[in-house]
């Protein structure tokens, strides 16, 4: 394990939906929380969330995997859909946890260029460790520029991460 399990994982639950779905296949959360740990040393891992209450089982789910599930309300976005952006609270929690000095690495999973800054902070810290986005494609040009040597793209663990329904593991 590295980093002897002191690093937290800062997860955007949306953008990492989203860039997975866009690439076809479905995460598997347990497995993704099994990888976080196994690879970066993560023995925190909060994913941040939009609350809808149809919902419910897969916050339960997420929370008896080991996530740490942070949630904001949501509003309707201008075309139907829902919306809860919760790049504040990450942002917020993740510089609250630094300053506390609760973790010695920042994983960030998301490919949301907003990000950058934060990404920026905390390599000026000597506290980030690594950007992981679902979608080399689709993921912010900011974000490339303010971790060239440290992002990863998970859809290069494809076949790690990939939720199997055959063996009822966790996703969704």
């Amino acid at each position: 394990m590295k980093n002897g399990g002191k690093n937290f994982a800062y997860i955007d639950g949306a953008n990492l939906h989203k860039g997975i779905s866009e690439l076809g296949w479905h995460l598997d959360y347990k497995r993704f929380r099994v990888w976080l740990s196994e690879k970066y040393g993560v023995n925190k891992a909060y994913i941040f969330l939009g609350f809808i209450s149809s919902n419910t089982n897969l916050y339960r789910n997420l929370q008896n995997w080991g996530y740490t599930v942070v949630f904001k309300p949501t509003v309707p976005g201008g075309y139907g859909e829902i919306k809860g952006n919760c790049d504040a609270e990450m942002v917020l929690q993740a510089v609250s946890d630094m300053y506390e000095k609760l973790f010695e690495k920042a994983v960030l999973v998301t490919g949301d260029g907003d990000f950058a800054c934060l990404v920026n902070f905390l390599k000026e810290r000597k506290r980030f460790e690594v950007v992981l986005s679902p979608n080399a494609k689709k993921a912010s040009v900011l974000l490339k520029k303010s971790a060239p040597e440290s992002i990863i793209f998970l859809e290069r663990f494809k076949s790690r991460l990939e939720y199997d329904k055959n063996e009822r593991s966790g996703h969704k």
